[in-house]
């Protein structure tokens, strides 16, 4: 399920996908006057130690994102 949710908007993700992603850390690129992303999911894990560890396996500065908990749908 996580895999599926890479690359894409947290507001975009299907009920089922959110029940099954409820706790976990995700992180987005950080909004700069620079560089306006999209607000894509770029990692995903239970910490965000694993967030950061995963950004780092795809050479990309963990420092450029923010970590957000996602919660349940309602």
């Amino acid at each position: 399920m996580t895999a599926t949710a890479i690359g894409r908007s947290p507001e975009r993700l299907s009920l089922e996908e959110r029940f099954a992603l409820a706790g976990k850390y995700v992180a987005l690129e950080i909004y700069t006057p620079q560089a306006i992303p999209l607000r894509r999911i770029e990692a995903i894990g239970d910490s965000t130690g694993e967030c950061v560890r995963e950004l780092k396996a795809r050479a990309l500065d963990p420092q450029r994102f923010e970590f957000i908990r996602l919660t349940l749908p309602y």
